[in-house]
C-alpha cells in the first residue's frame, strides 16, 4: 500500500501522516469522497455554466471541511479543482500527478497535488488552486492566451517565441522567467506532454511582482494518444517535430532567450541528473505497469534525442 498524496509506503489506512498534513496540520484522517465516479460526472453536468473552471477535461470545486475530515464539491469559493477519471482517455489522474511529481522535483514550482480516493475506491487527482490568497482574495492571474487576445479555439494558434515575447512584454524580471521557462520547455518535451497550449502558461502577481504562474496541466500526453502528430504544442523555430538538443538549447535557450550559456549547461544537467529519480516515481506511481513501460520507454527515447 502507498499513499496516494506522497507515494510513501503505509501500513495502514489510505494515506499517510505526511500526506495528510500536506493537506492541513489539522487533518488526521480523510474521508473518501462522498460520490461514485458516475455521480461525480453527473455533478460535472448538472453544474456546467454555473462554475468558472473551464476545459476539456471535467473538472468540479472543491473545498476541505478539516471538522468534517472530507472535500466537498462547492460552486463558489472553492479552494481545490477535482479533476476524474476520463471516459475517453484511460488514467489521466494518475498520469497528471506523477508527471507533477516529476516536475517538483527536478525544481519546477508547483501547486499541492495529490489523488483522493472515492466512495467507490476509485483514484481522482486534486490540486489546490494557486491564484487563492486567504479566505477570499484572489490573486490576479491571466493566461497567454487572454495576453495575446486570442480565445480558447485559437490558443493553438502561436509559437514559443511568442511565448518568450509575452514574458519579455509583461514580466518584472524576463530573464529570471525565461529561465523558468526554459526548464518547463524541456522538461514538458523529454515527458511527452506535447499540449502545452497558450492557455497552460500564465502570469500570477504576487508581491507586487509579475511571475509566472506556478505550473499545471502537466501530464503525458504522448502515451495517452495513438500516434501523437506533435511533440510540442507550440512550433519552436517553425517545428512541432523530430526537435533535438540543437533546437531546444542552442536555438531556444541561448540565441531566443538569451540565457548565459553556463546557466543554461547547469539547467540542462539538473534535468539529465533527474532521471534515475523520474524513473524510481514512476515504478512507484500508480499507473498501469502497461503505461508504465510506455512512459519510461518515452522518457528514455528522449533522453537519447537531448543528451546522446
Amino acid at each position: 500500500m502507498r499513499c496516494p498524496i506522497t507515494y510513501q509506503n503505509i501500513e495502514s489506512g489510505k494515506y499517510s501522516h505526511e500526506g495528510l498534513h500536506s493537506l492541513s496540520p489539522k487533518l488526521d484522517s480523510l474521508i473518501d469522497l462522498p460520490l461514485t465516479l458516475s455521480e461525480i460526472r453527473r455533478e460535472y453536468i448538472r453544474r456546467t455554466g454555473k462554475m468558472s473552471i473551464q476545459g476539456v477535461q471535467p473538472k468540479l470545486s472543491m473545498r476541505l471541511n478539516i471538522k468534517n475530515q472530507q472535500f466537498e464539491i462547492v460552486d463558489t469559493k472553492g479552494k481545490f479543482i477535482l479533476k476524474p477519471q476520463n471516459e475517453l482517455y484511460p488514467e489521466l489522474p494518475e498520469n497528471e500527478d506523477l508527471t507533477m511529481k516529476m516536475a517538483a522535483f527536478c525544481g519546477i514550482e508547483v501547486p499541492w497535488h495529490g489523488l483522493i480516493y472515492s466512495k467507490d475506491n476509485i483514484l481522482n487527482y486534486v490540486i489546490r488552486r494557486f491564484d487563492r490568497k486567504g479566505h477570499i482574495d484572489k490573486l490576479a492571474l491571466e493566461d497567454f492566451a487572454q495576453l495575446s487576445q486570442l480565445k480558447r479555439k485559437t490558443k493553438y494558434n502561436s509559437s514559443m517565441e511568442k511565448v518568450v515575447y509575452i514574458i519579455d512584454t509583461y514580466t518584472a524580471f524576463p530573464i529570471l522567467e525565461k529561465i523558468k521557462l526554459f526548464n518547463r520547455t524541456l522538461f514538458n518535451f523529454l515527458v511527452g506532454n506535447e499540449d502545452m497550449h497558450l492557455k497552460n502558461f500564465s502570469l500570477i502577481t504576487r508581491n507586487n511582482k509579475v511571475e509566472l504562474s506556478p505550473a499545471y496541466d502537466l501530464l503525458n500526453t504522448s502515451i495517452v494518444i495513438d500516434e501523437p502528430k506533435e511533440e510540442i504544442a507550440l512550433p519552436l523555430g517553425g517545428k512541432k517535430r523530430n526537435l533535438n538538443r540543437k533546437d531546444f538549447i542552442e536555438y531556444f535557450g541561448k540565441e531566443r532567450m538569451g540565457i548565459p550559456e553556463k546557466k543554461l549547461n547547469g539547467l540542462v544537467d539538473a534535468l539529465y541528473n533527474c532521471f534515475p529519480d523520474w524513473i524510481n516515481l514512476i515504478e512507484i506511481s500508480f499507473l498501469s505497469d502497461s503505461l508504465k513501460g510506455k512512459y519510461i520507454d518515452l522518457l528514455n527515447e528522449r533522453k537519447k534525442r537531448i543528451f546522446g
